[in-house]
């Protein structure tokens, strides 16, 4: 009987264990740059070119290494991190596989330079596809230089899945931008194609964390700290104001590593709601320090996956951490309820005080004085208001009696015959229609108005586009600028102007003539978030519907919002003339009725 099971080669078990650690550049640096914290290193320079498929560069002033130490960790699990099993349950460096050097260099051609401080002379190693091609001494500062050539040289399969070299790029650069948050005690440099991307000099966190994520954000960063005998957490949290749309600026570090872990990013959305709205997510960065024996790092080859012995202890340690600041308010300068410390809140009344604060940042017109009111305020207050501009009630007039308004618009259309009440917690429009009471949601209706607008003009030749009179600039993520880039003629077509500023900045010139009079810089985040998942402009159309949906709801009136009886008879006649005015864009119902017969039923008079 012949022989099925065979041993593989070594070239070949060498390439099916860098698929595992190597999946793109970015994650060649990742390993490296943990080697390099490892070795001691206060200052890493990464250079990379045409995104890191030609050539990257990681070179570090750490402790190197000798001759023979640096041919030994060319082999498979060859490490200095670790030496008996029970190191495993106490891992404090980041590396301590042995599998990341040997993986790299069989996929390209790399190679090796080094030399101790103690050494008159470094050790230099050229290798090709895993194999040593030459050991030669070389003349060199203390330290470690990698260099990478021609990845996935001899794994086309794999190179064939690599994207552009702007994209490419743009991984690598927040890869060493999530390392900079974990140590602001190193200096760190990124140059693509000989323009520098990133370049940090060592500072102190808050500092890192600002230069991150944008310049204006350390306004808004808000220090965190919180210790027992079980867990440390430490870092900065932010305010309502600074938030994204997706998570890529939640940085949380366990025991000094970069991880992502669900477990973690749930206790924190959970301090987190009712503060900021469903759908956007705040800036974290987080160092937990636990015990090592507490939490198992080896679970997948990226090390970014952790499991921990006491979950809910951990889950709730962050979540009580962060609600505690939260529950202090630090960005408002006082209390919004007269009378009140801050100290005195019940946790539900903190929540909804800091919704009413998120939700005043977040609004996309001016507010009227009288929505400066707290929920609590609003909720005492006349929850039926018709509003009457034109005439101010004095201390000696007489409470008029109630009557709706019953003038009707030349239109017959439904809406525009509907009787005008007014409106319910400055949110909803109350109507009557005969025997019905019509209950409108004024931010779905308005979204369904603006959708409509904006879908005719992208029809008929383009969105209108209007000169913002002073140009404003947005700080992103090095792949939101990737995305920006790649999709900058589609976003000129439905109104946006956007070109580069240096670094992660862009300069916003022109915004569709509907957002043009508010803040654009959170719907072009949106923007951005929604179309990183697509590769090529060809998608574009494909989502343009959910982009016209997102623009509409970022142009019209957000929370509670005071409108005149001429504000709410001009909404209901631009609902008319819609095309399916039952729902906004996103599929949230306009309007609700409530029939005289349920309403007898519900005061037993039937």
């Amino acid at each position: 009987m012949s022989q099925r099971i065979t041993i593989l080669p070594e070239t070949l078990t060498n390439k099916i264990a860098a698929g595992e650690v190597v999946e793109r550049p970015a994650s060649v640096i990742k390993e490296l740059i943990e080697n390099a914290l490892d070795a001691g290193a206060t200052d890493i320079s990464v250079e990379i070119t045409a995104g890191g498929r030609r050539r990257i560069r990681v070179s570090d002033n750490g402790h190197g290494m000798s001759r023979e130490d640096a041919l030994l960790s060319l082999e498979r699990h060859a490490t200095s991190k670790i030496k008996i099993d029970s190191d495993l349950e106490n891992i404090l460096t980041l590396g301590f596989r042995g599998e990341a050097l040997p993986s790299i260099a069989s996929v390209s051609r790399f190679s090796l330079a080094t030399r101790e401080p103690a050494s008159a002379e470094g050790t230099e190693i050229i290798l090709e596809g895993g194999r040593v091609r030459d050991v030669r001494a070389c003349g060199m500062a203390p330290g470690t230089v990698i260099s990478v050539e021609q990845i996935f040289f001899n794994l086309p399969a794999r190179l064939k899945f690599m994207k552009s070299a702007e994209t490419e790029a743009a991984h690598v650069a927040d890869v060493v931008a999530r390392m900079a948050v974990s140590r602001p005690d190193v200096a760190f440099s990124c140059i693509s194609d000989d323009r520098e991307l990133l370049k940090q000099q060592r500072s102190d966190l808050q500092r890192r964390l600002a230069q991150v994520v944008g310049k204006d954000s350390s306004l808004h960063l808000f220090p965190l700290a919180a210790d027992d005998t079980y867990i440390s957490i430490t870092g900065f949290i932010s305010a309502p104001p600074l938030i994204r749309s997706g998570t890529q600026a939640i940085y949380t570090f366990i025991n000094g590593r970069f991880i992502r872990d669900k477990v973690v990013q749930h206790a924190i959305m959970q301090a987190y709601r009712g503060v900021i709205d469903r759908g956007r997510y705040p800036v974290v960065a987080l160092f937990i320090v636990l015990p090592p024996g507490e939490v198992d790092v080896n679970v997948h080859p990226t090390k970014h996956e952790v499991r921990f012995r006491r979950q809910s202890a951990v889950h709730d340690a962050i979540q009580a951490a962060i609600e505690e600041v939260l529950s202090k308010s630090p960005w408002l300068t006082t209390p919004i309820i007269a009378g009140v410390a801050p100290k005195e809140f019940p946790a539900q009344a903190y929540r909804e005080r800091i919704a009413a604060a998120a939700q005043t940042s977040l609004a996309m017109q001016p507010q009227t004085p009288h929505q400066s009111l707290s929920p609590q305020q609003y909720s005492t207050a006349s929850v039926i208001k018709t509003v009457t501009p034109e005439r101010s009630a004095t201390i000696n007039e007489t409470a008029q009696q109630f009557r709706p308004d019953l003038a009707q618009s030349e239109d017959n259309g439904y809406f525009s015959s509907l009787a005008i009440i007014g409106q319910f917690h400055s949110e909803y429009i109350l109507c009557q229609s005969g025997s019905e009471l019509v209950i409108i949601d004024q931010h779905a209706a308005s979204e369904r108005v603006a959708y409509q607008l904006l879908k005719q003009q992208c029809q008929s030749g383009g969105i209108e586009s209007q000169r913002l009179l002073f140009p404003e600039t947005i700080e992103l993520s090095f792949s939101e600028v990737a995305v920006a880039v790649r999709f900058c003629s589609d976003l000129a077509g439905i109104g946006f102007e956007l070109e580069p500023f240096g670094g992660t900045t862009l300069l916003v010139s022109a915004a569709p003539r509907l957002v043009a009079r508010k803040t654009p810089v959170i719907l072009i985040r949106d923007l951005l978030s929604d179309l990183e998942k697509f590769g090529t402009s060809a998608a574009f159309n494909d989502v343009l519907d959910s982009l016209l949906s997102r623009i509409a709801c970022h142009s019209v009136i957000r929370g509670m919002h005071l409108l005149e009886q001429r504000q709410i008879r001009e909404l209901l006649q631009r609902m008319d003339n819609t095309d399916f005015a039952a729902s906004c864009p996103h599929g949230r119902p306009v309007s609700h009725v409530v029939t005289l017969i349920e309403l007898q039923k519900i005061f037993k008079r039937t």
